[in-house]
């Protein structure tokens, strides 16, 4: 058997995940990131600068620079040379500061590069597994919901990686040589902006737990608001068939005003959060004035120094209340990285190693095939055992919920047997052994409410076959009894269907989805209640221009309605999940079962 993914074995953490999102554009960070700490550590050499300036240029302190500044100002002839040409230092800093905005320039176009980068391979990823997903998955979440996820949590987690992450590695590079620097000029004040570090970080984490339980309360709700959006954009014509367009505003209202209050209390936490760590680093920098100030008087240190030192606390308090955004940064992102780990963790479509391509040719068998939708709800078929013969048509009858499109959905390999379910048999071949992709490709299946995409008409028809010319697509659209309808479109094959086929009647999608799947000319074809919205005329011509084009394919036809059914090699009448009854009409009309009571029922003169 082929190893199945395991939710775990894929992307059992938060690393694993951002470390396969930024794979292909570490390169870029990576620059980045080096470029943020030249530009840092080029930042914090004009305050030693102006200091050495201060006292050694302007006053008669010795030298007090770093080692590898000494041998500059050495070579322009020291403090004595220097104070006659005061213009050095100026051309000093701003050359400093050039080099600084360069580097700057650099790691942000290096990081803007690198944060396109993962997003154009985080949302091809994503797009990629969720179409490999199985049909069970997607009917369990809602579309809106998975678009939230693959667009706000992408974004989330593009923004953290690309802003927060490089800035904390950028911020602690900042911590560390704004340290340095400090000790070097005053040790003792040092310990002012020292002693306040621990109390912001453990301020901000006492922040980050509440703001991520916000933050995934909030992305939940999110989720909520754009299903809602998106059902009633996509079925706004049943809204106002209805006249539900009140309540569905209600609706979405009462879901945004959640939404809404949500976020507000989450901008009060942060509001409170910022606020507070700006009364901290407030309370620093005061501390260090009042400190700082009396140490200069008391000359332990410069009045150089204290500039210097000032400076440098300045450009420290931003880094450590960076840390705290950071932090509460991670709260978001932590969420978001759950909600994508949630899709990309899900097991796709898997096949066996014993399953390869073959031909569908034969007779079909469902051989005492029970299935259910759920572990927890009742069979939706109960072993059911029918023999579908090939090249014949078969036709399939029986109320809604009796699992006839069920049958269909198993024959297409859309849901997979259990073990105990029995098994399907094609030509002696248990199905579970050929690839889906090669099941699919030689079934051709229509579906009672069939999805248009927004595109022209003729696209819509070629879709399963790009290779199609102009009269492949008219063949197709006569036996489908739709060419007569388009040629009274003014512009015919190019006319542009709306979303879903919006701007088609009931009849027409369905007529253009037969055409699209004759298109394909697989050996298995099935009409699953795909003549529900056409007349009774238009369906019979169908059927008979069905019959001469396609007699050597394998034919189902399912139905509500006897008029379809009646002239099929073969009725089915499945009842809650059970076969009831089986044979021509003529067998089943005399044998006064559930399939003569629904005849009579649908036409009083009976057979």
């Amino acid at each position: 058997m082929a190893k199945k993914t395991n939710k775990n074995e894929r992307y059992p953490s938060h690393a694993s995940l951002l470390w396969r999102l930024v794979k292909g554009s570490k390169r870029f960070f990576v620059t980045s990131i080096l470029f943020a700490w030249f530009s840092s550590l080029l930042g914090l050499v004009n305050p030693r600068i102006i200091s050495f300036a201060v006292d050694s240029v302007i006053g008669d302190a010795a030298p007090d620079l770093p080692g590898y500044l000494l041998p500059l100002a050495e070579r322009l002839g020291g403090a004595e040379a220097l104070r006659a040409h005061i213009g050095y230092i100026a051309v000093a800093v701003i050359a400093v500061a050039v080099l600084s905005s360069l580097a700057s320039y650099i790691f942000r176009m290096m990081n803007a590069r690198g944060q396109e980068v993962m997003l154009l391979e985080t949302r091809d990823l994503l797009y990629g597994h969720i179409l490999s997903l199985p049909l069970s998955w997607h009917n369990q979440n809602h579309t809106g919901d998975i678009i939230q996820r693959c667009t706000s949590d992408v974004d989330v987690i593009r923004a953290f990686v690309s802003e927060q992450l490089s800035a904390l590695v950028r911020t602690l590079v900042q911590i560390i040589l704004s340290v340095y620097f400090m000790l070097g000029i005053s040790p003792r004040l040092t310990l002012i902006p020292l002693a306040f570090i621990p109390v912001i970080v453990l301020f901000s984490y006492f922040f980050h737990v509440r703001i991520e339980k916000s933050f995934e309360k909030v992305d939940a709700m999110e989720g909520q608001l754009s299903a809602v959006a998106q059902e009633n954009l996509t079925g706004v014509r049943v809204v106002r068939a209805f006249g539900r367009e009140n309540y569905e505003r209600e609706r979405f209202e009462k879901k945004n005003e959640e939404y809404t209050g949500l976020w507000d209390y989450l901008m009060k936490l942060l509001s409170l959060f910022w606020a507070s760590g700006d009364a901290l680093s407030g309370l620093q920098t005061l501390l260090i004035l009042i400190i700082g100030a009396r140490f200069a008087l008391a000359d332990t240190i410069t009045t150089g120094g204290f500039i210097a030192f000032i400076a440098y606390s300045s450009m420290l308090a931003w880094p450590v209340r960076q840390l705290g955004r950071v932090i509460s940064g991670m709260s978001r992102a932590g969420v978001s990285i759950d909600r994508i780990r949630y899709i990309l963790n899900s097991e796709p479509e898997a096949e066996t190693e014993a399953a390869s391509p073959a031909p569908l040719s034969g007779d079909i068998v469902f051989d005492h095939v029970t299935f259910r939708y759920g572990q927890e709800d009742a069979p939706v078929l109960n072993d059911v055992s029918l023999t579908i013969r090939e090249g014949k048509v078969t036709g399939i009858l029986g109320s809604t919920g009796s699992g006839k499109s069920t049958l269909m959905y198993l024959l297409c390999r859309l849901y997979d047997l259990p073990k105990d379910g029995g098994q399907i048999l094609v030509g002696g071949r248990a199905l579970s052994t050929i690839t889906r992709a090669s099941v699919r490709s030689q079934v051709g299946i229509v579906l009672q409410e069939p999805y248009l995409f927004s595109r022209t008409l003729g696209e819509n028809i070629s879709m399963t076959d790009r290779e199609a010319d102009e009269q492949a697509i008219r063949d197709a659209s006569r036996v489908a009894a739709l060419d007569e309808t388009v040629s009274r479109f003014t512009r015919g094959y190019e006319t542009f269907v709306g979303e879903r086929g919006v701007t088609l009647s009931g009849g027409q999608k369905q007529r253009t989805a037969i055409a699209q799947t004759l298109l394909r000319k697989t050996p298995i074809m099935i009409l699953d209640d795909s003549l529900s919205a056409v007349d009774a005329q238009t369906d019979a011509r169908i059927r008979r221009e069905l019959d001469r084009q396609e007699s050597s394919a394998t034919r189902i036809l399912i139905s509500h309605r006897i008029t379809t059914l009646m002239h099929a090699d073969h009725i089915i009448v499945l009842d809650k999940g059970r076969l009831v009854e089986e044979g021509s009409h003529d067998e089943l009309y005399a044998a006064g079962g559930l399939y003569r009571r629904i005849c009579d029922m649908q036409s009083p003169e009976g057979a």
